[in-house]
C-alpha cells in the first residue's frame, strides 16, 4: 500500500483540501463507510459533513478534521501533522488585525471614595443611634429617680 498524502501548508487552503480529497482517494472509503470508521474511533462524522467539507476549498474545523483524517485510517503521528498544518494555514490566512482604539484608563476612585463614605455614613449612624439610646437610658433613670 502507498503512504497517505501528508498536507500541504505552505500552498495555500485549496491545495490543502486537494490533499484531503487525496486522502479520502487513497483511504478506498466511501463516505458512509467513513462515518462508521469514525464512530468506531470514537470520533463524529456524519457522511454529509465529510462529503460537504470535500467539496469546499474552504478549511474544515479542526474536530471535523481529526474525526476524517482518523476515520481514513491515519495514525496520532499523521493525525497531529495535519491538525498543524491546518493551524498554520488558519493562522496565516487571518487578515491582519485592525488596531483596538484605545480607550480612556477608568478610574476606581469615585468607587473607593463612595465606598468610604458609605462607611463613615453608616459609623456615624451607629454612633449616633448608640449616643441615642444612652440619652434615653439617663432621661429614664432620672425620672424614676435614681442617680
Amino acid at each position: 500500500m502507498t503512504s497517505p498524502p501528508v498536507p500541504t501548508h505552505t500552498a495555500g487552503e485549496a491545495a490543502f483540501m486537494s490533499e484531503l480529497r487525496r486522502l479520502k482517494a487513497w483511504s478506498g472509503l466511501s463516505y458512509r463507510e467513513l462515518e462508521r470508521a469514525a464512530a468506531a474511533a470514537g470520533e463524529v462524522l456524519p457522511y454529509s459533513t465529510a462529503a460537504t467539507m470535500l467539496r469546499r476549498d474552504r478549511l474544515p474545523r479542526e474536530a471535523v478534521l481529526v474525526a476524517f483524517v482518523v476515520a481514513c485510517g491515519l495514525d496520532a503521528d499523521d493525525t497531529r501533522r495535519w491538525v498543524t498544518a491546518r493551524r498554520e494555514l488558519a493562522m496565516g490566512a487571518r487578515p491582519p488585525a485592525a488596531p483596538v482604539p484605545e480607550r480612556p484608563v477608568r478610574r476606581r476612585r469615585p468607587r473607593l471614595r463612595l465606598a468610604a463614605v458609605g462607611v463613615v455614613t453608616a459609623a456615624l449612624c451607629m454612633g449616633g443611634a448608640t449616643a441615642i439610646a444612652t440619652t434615653t437610658v439617663q432621661e429614664e433613670q432620672t425620672v424614676e429617680g435614681t442617680p
